[in-house]
């Protein structure tokens, strides 16, 4: 018979003793102070916290704008360079011409590390952000 059966423990059998109470634990106390209250006034957005915020977004479109002013002054100089240097069109790379080159196939690398560049310095950005907040 087991020992979960529906009858009770026969007259030979022991009472099986009970289990150790385990401790649950909600927050971990030993977390630094300075931690847990800039969680708390983040979460609370606390005018603190609110600054905090707003210099992380701040910091991260000033990024975004940068690069994006880097593409916009690259592709727009370059139908002002085949303007001023009208021997550029007659230039073939390949069998195809400069233009068409630089127009229509060196963007896509360009704004493929562009865009792994943008993803490198928003990631330091909030390491930066979560180390602060962290301290």
């Amino acid at each position: 018979m087991s020992k979960h059966a529906a009858t009770g423990p026969s007259d030979g059998d022991l009472p099986t003793p009970r289990p150790r109470r385990k401790r649950v634990v909600l927050a971990d106390s030993r977390a630094p102070v300075t931690v847990l209250r800039t969680v708390t006034e983040l979460e609370e957005q606390t005018s603190w916290a609110e600054e905090v915020v707003r210099g992380f977004i701040r910091t991260q479109f000033r990024t975004a704008v940068a690069l994006a002013l880097l593409v916009m002054l690259l592709f727009g100089s370059l139908p002002l360079l085949f303007f001023l240097i009208p021997t550029m069109s007659q230039v073939s790379v390949a069998g195809v011409a400069l233009p068409w080159v630089l127009l229509g196939i060196a963007p896509f690398p360009l704004l493929f590390g562009i865009g792994y560049w943008y993803n490198v310095l928003a990631e330091r950005h909030e390491r930066d952000f979560v180390d602060m907040v962290e301290k």
